[in-house]
């Protein structure tokens, strides 16, 4: 080899190696307003976008009977794009600070279509992919008229509890208000003596706090949207107890009629073991209660791991126990809704579906009611609401008979095509398949043509999901 090919490979080597070496050139910084809606079909506006929230950090300090508030919300999130800004939903909360990473930022204040817009801009932006924290420090008055909905539920013993969806958690604390956008939480809820509070998730202990105040702290590490949240300030008992393989659970009723509701909130444990064996999935969290408030509140809600009562529902409790069937109803939607949640708000079916079919089955086990009766009568009632609200997989609202009895016609179909085992072997595969996750109309109808290996079940499911009429009730030709 001659010196001059020996200098032409070492020269090219060398070349090779700078360019192996070269760092890639990164691309541009290119900051950008997120975008101030999620676009849910049914609540376009709703949740935010550039950012995912990965945890909620609520500081709150109640005054009975004034209901003054102070918080102090802390966000952990990261940014899914470069931002130059970005929304939090809120409603009627007077912001006094925000702060991005420790530094002060701007913020502005917006109307938006179901409450109010917070537009946070921090110094220099913020890098897409990369971690960021937030801190907003507000106040307010639970009693204050919020621009949407209200969130609040006041109690005549001066307290209150939240009932925040489909949208009201704003107007507790700044939230990226979408179901897709779950998050771990903590809570640290101050109140006087003599005042209990609650919150999703499991207690960790209590610390005095100024003026003779107390500090309750709850945690809740599997992921929450904020639709979900279940916070209160009441004069309430705290009762304990253990479910199903260590499950804690724990309630709370008003503190004058604690020998009311003692045998009510004991019958949970049996429940929650009666669901795990019909799902053949564990209860999906490690903790569970009930809240019966005192008044102010008539319906029941699941919020996560503490689901909500008005005292409404036990009022014949002494003669009947009919009234398990809504207990059943909310903690199915442990499962279904709050576990496996719905990418958006158009298919709620999957939360309430699920919730009606399974009461149904618990009604009919106690003898109490014929599932095929309900279904009979909610079959013939469906097919006129199709054309009005919408089929259950496509509301055109939230709150219809479509998405609740309407969408249990549709898991009963379901059952009389496939038969029961292989029914049960979807809804499981569902469960597990997504737990703490989203998912939505679609994965529904992959996941059942996936575990019987029926391609037949796409078009059957997507006609009962999306048609303006009634399809014919397999193994009920009667049934019109």
């Amino acid at each position: 080899m001659t010196r001059s090919i020996r200098a032409a490979i070492a020269t090219a080597a060398a070349v090779a190696t700078l360019a192996v070496a070269a760092p890639a050139q990164a691309d541009p910084f290119d900051p950008r307003p997120g975008s101030d809606g999620a676009g849910d079909p049914l609540f376009p506006t709703l949740g935010n976008g550039g950012y995912d929230v990965r945890h909620y950090d609520l500081s709150f300090d109640f005054t009975p009977v004034t209901y003054d508030f102070t918080g102090t919300m802390r966000i952990s999130a990261k940014a899914t794009q470069d931002l130059s800004s970005f929304n939090l939903d809120i409603d009627s909360l007077a912001v006094d600070e925000v702060r991005v990473n420790g530094e002060h930022a701007a913020w502005t204040v917006s109307p938006g279509r179901s409450g109010q817009e917070l537009t946070v801009t921090p110094a220099g932006g913020l890098h897409d992919h990369r971690p960021f924290e937030v801190t907003v420090t507000y106040h307010g008055n639970g009693k204050a008229k919020p621009v949407g909905a209200p969130g609040w539920r006041h109690m005549s013993d001066g307290g209150f509890v939240s009932a925040a969806q489909s949208s009201r958690a704003d107007t507790f604390a700044p939230v990226n208000d979408t179901p897709r956008d779950k998050a771990s939480w903590s809570f640290h809820l101050t109140a006087p003596a003599g005042w209990t509070p609650a919150a999703n998730g499991t207690a960790t202990g209590t610390r005095p706090a100024a003026d003779g105040r107390t500090t309750y702290d709850f945690r809740l590490d599997a992921p929450m949207a904020s639709e979900l949240l279940g916070i209160s300030v009441e004069r309430q008992t705290l009762l304990t107890g253990r479910g199903p393989h260590g499950v804690r659970l724990r309630h709370y009723v008003p503190d004058d009629q604690v020998a009311t509701y003692r045998p009510i909130v004991e019958r949970t444990g049996d429940q929650i073991a009666w669901l795990e064996q019909t799902l053949g999935v564990r209860y999906p969290f490690d903790t569970y209660g009930m809240q019966i408030v005192r008044d102010g509140y008539g319906d029941a809600l699941e919020n996560q791991t503490l689901s909500l009562f008005g005292p409404n529902w036990f009022k014949n409790a002494g003669t009947s126990t009919t009234y398990t069937n809504v207990m059943i109803h909310e903690l199915t939607h442990q499962w279904f809704g709050d576990s496996v949640t719905p990418t958006t708000w158009q298919s709620a079916w999957l939360n309430e579906g699920p919730a009606v079919y399974y009461a149904a089955l618990w009604a009919e086990q106690q003898g109490t009611a014929s599932m095929e009766d309900r279904m009979r009568t909610a079959y013939g009632r469906l097919d006129a609401v199709r054309k009005t609200d919408g089929p259950p997989g496509l509301p055109t609202a939230l709150g219809g008979f479509n998405i609740y009895d309407g969408a249990a016609v549709v898991l009963y179909a379901l059952n009389q095509r496939v038969g029961r085992d292989d029914f049960d072997a979807i809804m499981k595969a569902w469960l597990i398949e997504h737990r703490h996750g989203n998912a939505d109309s679609q994965d529904f109808v992959d996941n059942a043509v996936r575990v019987t290996h029926d391609p037949t079940l796409r078009p059957f499911l997507e006609d009962w999901l999306f048609s303006t009429d009634n399809p014919p009730m397999p193994g009920h030709p009667d049934w019109s």
